[in-house]
């Protein structure tokens, strides 16, 4: 009896070992990049692969361009648009996105560091104001399931708001809070969608690299806040969506993702138009945030060779 007794412990023992282990990995499995860096989260350490997808391959783009984005509705709207347009038109293959070659999935697959801008749509107000998580992804699935955007599971939608709309749910004007990116389901496939509100709402916030240290606005490279602060938030969201899609792939011990680590990193610069600018894509200048390179001691720059 004595004998039972003991097998029944060590099993009831072994058991809660097991449920304790369970519990662990299924937390590491659903951390994602939330964590703002503090005194006690280091941007400098390691990033890590946790084994799940990266995009490999040409990544392809799609922009909605949600609520009012005519000039009537705010002068220089189509100003921004361009800027936008322009910089899509032009990053892909660049040295800037090559750095996402780096991110290999488990069977050593990566992005290929080329991006493809494959078309854009417009939508008025359809979820309102003020946007959730849900919102957003509804708004890529109508697009999708109306035939305005293709199914595409190699794409990355963007979704780029007006100054009216406002999205606190998912950290926009948030201080130290990072972009959104996140995954739905639409048309039979699964897609990677992306949120980046417009700087104009909450500038110091949603753009602090072109304001000095007592909060005047300074020049931008391209002479339109909403439009230089856009891009800058693009690069940032494709490089996370691209290496870590579903919340399962790089990211740090503290949940930072690669460009996670480099926010407000911009290195030299280099004066366009009385703004700075660290550079150049077709025709245009820009100041975009420094990305990670995972190489023994790790740091953030523009491209892998740096």
């Amino acid at each position: 009896m004595k004998t039972n007794k003991t097998k029944l412990q060590l099993l009831l023992a072994l058991l809660l070992l097991l449920s304790v282990g369970l519990g662990q990995s299924a937390s590491a499995q659903s951390t994602t990049a939330t964590q703002k860096p503090t005194s006690s989260v280091r941007t400098n350490s390691r990033i890590l692969y946790n084994g799940g997808p990266v995009m490999i391959g040409q990544s392809n783009v799609y922009v909605i361009w949600y609520g009012c984005w005519d000039e009537t509705c705010r002068a220089g709207n189509t100003v921004t648009q361009a800027i936008t347009r322009d910089f899509m038109l032009n990053v892909g293959s660049s040295p800037y996105m090559q750095i996402n070659a780096m991110y290999p999935n488990s069977v050593g697959q990566t992005s290929s560091g080329a991006l493809l801008y494959g078309g854009e749509a417009f939508d008025q107000y359809s979820h309102g104001l003020e946007l959730t998580a849900t919102d957003i992804r509804a708004i890529v699935a109508d697009q999708i399931n109306g035939n305005h955007l293709p199914a595409d599971p190699a794409g990355i939608y963007l979704v780029l708001a007006s100054a009216e709309v406002s999205s606190n749910a998912t950290g926009f004007c948030v201080p130290g809070e990072f972009p959104h990116h996140g995954i739905g389901i639409a048309g039979g496939i699964q897609f990677k969608y992306c949120f980046a509100g417009n700087a104009e709402r909450c500038p110091s916030v949603a753009a602090p690299q072109f304001f000095d240290a007592a909060g005047t606005q300074l020049p931008t490279p391209n002479g339109n806040l909403a439009g230089d602060a856009t891009v800058n938030t693009i690069a940032h969201l494709i490089s996370v969506a691209i290496t870590n899609p579903e919340g399962s792939g790089w990211f740090d011990r503290y949940g930072l993702e690669t460009a996670d680590k480099c926010v407000g990193e911009f290195g030299p610069t280099y004066l366009v138009n009385g703004g700075r600018a660290n550079i150049r894509l077709g025709q245009r200048d820009y100041l975009l945030q420094q990305n990670w390179i995972n190489d023994k001691k790790g740091h953030c720059a523009l491209n892998s060779s740096l």
